[in-house]
């Protein structure tokens, strides 16, 4: 599955670039239809620690699904939208399985 990651003001490193591959590419095996996907890596203004958001957006056949997440390291807020993404395609497929 293509991984498009996209870091807004600021160069991501291999490493991290990397982790996102991996995590997303574990999405792959749960559904067949993920055609791709896209990340979006972003720091807020605020002053607070957890100011690191992760937005990734599943394209599957027929529909996408996306989760923010945001959280103090890239790849903790990477590792929580994934596993809301994880949630969403299991209903997503319980509800194919149910037509």
């Amino acid at each position: 599955m293509k991984v498009s990651i996209t870091s807004i003001k600021f160069k991501t490193d291999k490493k991290l670039e990397q982790y996102i591959q991996e995590k997303v590419d574990k999405l792959s095996g749960l559904f067949d239809g993920l055609i791709g996907s896209e990340v979006t890596l972003r720091v807020e203004k605020n002053q607070k620690e957890d100011n690191k958001v992760t937005e990734i957006r599943l394209m599957i056949s027929g529909n996408d699904l996306f989760a923010k997440k945001q959280s103090k390291t890239f790849e903790q807020s990477t590792d929580i939208a994934v596993e809301a993404l994880r949630k969403q395609l299991l209903k997503h497929k319980q509800k194919i399985r149910g037509m």
